[in-house]
C-alpha cells in the first residue's frame, strides 16, 4: 500500500512528492528503499537520492541518454520541468542572443546586483553534450549568481551528435571571447571572468580554458562540477557506480558514441579528453566531485595533474552525492546546501587567487 502511494505521487507530482520525501526521517528512507526492492548496496549515498533512484528504476527507468535521442532530451527538460515549484529569485534575469562568428547561440543572463560591478561566470550546462539546456540548468544558475555573488552567463551551446566536438567547442570558446569583448556593457569587474560548467559543460570549460590559454579572452579561473575529462581510460569508480544510478555506464557508452565515435574524434584527443591536454599555466580551478559517479575518480585525477602543473587548484569531494546533484536542488535540501556552500567558496577560492 505504501508502496504503491509513493508511486502513484511520484508518477504523478514528482516535485512535491520529491520534497515530501526530502522531509522524511532517513531511516524511513532506508526503509522506502528497501520496500522499492532498490538492488544495489551503496551503504554512503544519500538517502534521499537513493530514494529517487529506487523509485525511477521501479518504474523501469535507468540512465538518462538512450537510442532515441529527440525522447532522450524531451524526457531531460519535462523532468526538470515536473520537479520545478518555485525558483530561486534572481534580481535581474534576462535571455539574450550571441552573434557570434560561428552562429548565433541563445544565452541567459543573472545579474544579482544590477547597479554593481560584479565578475561574470561563463556557464556551460550538463547532459552529455547530447541533451540539456539553459531551462535544465536554470535553477542552479540562480543559486550560483546570488551565492558566488557573480553575473552568470549560461550559454545554450548547440548539442551532438548534430554537431561536431570541433563545431561545439568553437561556438563555446567563441561565447565566451563575445563575453569578454562586451565586457564593459556587462559592467564586468576588471580580470574577471571565469568558466563553470557540470559533467559535459566542466569538460567544455577545462577543454576552453586550455584553447584559451595565450588570448586575450583567456578565463581568470574555473568552477569545475564533477567534470567529464577523460573518454578514454576507464576507473575503478567507473566499475563501481556503473549502475543504479543517474550516470550509468551505458550514458557513457552513448555519449560517447554521439560525441566521438560518430565525429571520428579519437578518445584521447584534448578537444573531448582534456586531462591529456596542456595542464600548464592554467587559471586557478576548483574542482568538485561526487562519491558515487562513475566519473569520480577521473575529476579527482585531474585535479592532481593540475596541481602537478603548476594550476592553483582547490578539490572538494561530496561522498555521499552521486552525479547530478546540482540538478535536485529543487527538491533536495542536501543538494541545495551544497551548491549554495561551492557558490561561496567558488568566490572565496576566486577572490584569493585573482
Amino acid at each position: 500500500m505504501v508502496n504503491q502511494k509513493i508511486q502513484q505521487l511520484l508518477e504523478n507530482g514528482q516535485g512535491s512528492a520529491g520534497r515530501a520525501l526530502d522531509r522524511l526521517p532517513k531511516i524511513v528512507q532506508e526503509s522506502l528503499v528497501k520496500l522499492l526492492g532498490y538492488p544495489y548496496d551503496y551503504p554512503q549515498l544519500d538517502s534521499f537520492t537513493k530514494c529517487l533512484m529506487a523509485a525511477q528504476l521501479k518504474q523501469g527507468k535507468s540512465g538518462f541518454i538512450g537510442a532515441d535521442i529527440d525522447k532522450s532530451r524531451k524526457e531531460f527538460e519535462n523532468q526538470i520541468q515536473s520537479i520545478t515549484h518555485k525558483s530561486t529569485h534572481v534580481q535581474y534575469v534576462e535571455d539574450i542572443r550571441l552573434p557570434l562568428q560561428s552562429g548565433t547561440v541563445f544565452a541567459r543572463h543573472y545579474h544579482p546586483a544590477p547597479n554593481k560591478k560584479l565578475p561574470m561566470i561563463v556557464f556551460y550546462h550538463g547532459g552529455g553534450f547530447v541533451v540539456g539546456s539553459v531551462n535544465t540548468h536554470d535553477e542552479a544558475c540562480r543559486i550560483i549568481a546570488n551565492y558566488a555573488k557573480a553575473q552568470v552567463i549560461s550559454i545554450d551551446y548547440p548539442l551532438a551528435p548534430e554537431v561536431s566536438p570541433q563545431s561545439l567547442i568553437q561556438s563555446c570558446e567563441d561565447a565566451l571571447a563575445w563575453v569578454y569583448q562586451n565586457r564593459r556593457h556587462f559592467k564586468i569587474l576588471k580580470n574577471r571572468i571565469a568558466v563553470a560548467g557540470d559533467s559535459a559543460g566542466g569538460n567544455i570549460s577545462a577543454v576552453v580554458a586550455q584553447r584559451a590559454l595565450n588570448a586575450s579572452y583567456a578565463p581568470q579561473a574555473q568552477f569545475l562540477i564533477y567534470p567529464a575529462v577523460d573518454f578514454k581510460s576507464r576507473h575503478p569508480s567507473f566499475f563501481a557506480y556503473k549502475d543504479g544510478l543517474v550516470l550509468t555506464n551505458s550514458d557513457i557508452d552513448y555519449v560517447t558514441e554521439y560525441y566521438a565515435t560518430r565525429h571520428k574524434v579519437a578518445l584521447d584527443n584534448p578537444l573531448i579528453s582534456p586531462t591529456y591536454g596542456n595542464l600548464k599555466k592554467l587559471a586557478p580551478a576548483y574542482v568538485v566531485t561526487a562519491g558515487h559517479d562513475v566519473l569520480h575518480d577521473e575529476g579527482k585525477i585531474y585535479a592532481h595533474k593540475l596541481r602537478q602543473n603548476g594550476t592553483k587548484v582547490l578539490y572538494q569531494d561530496f561522498e555521499d552525492q552521486t552525479h547530478g546533484f546540482i540538478n535536485l536542488t529543487l527538491v533536495s535540501g542536501r543538494s541545495k546546501k551544497l551548491l549554495i556552500e561551492m557558490s561561496k567558496e567558488f568566490k572565496r577560492f576566486w577572490d584569493k587567487n585573482s
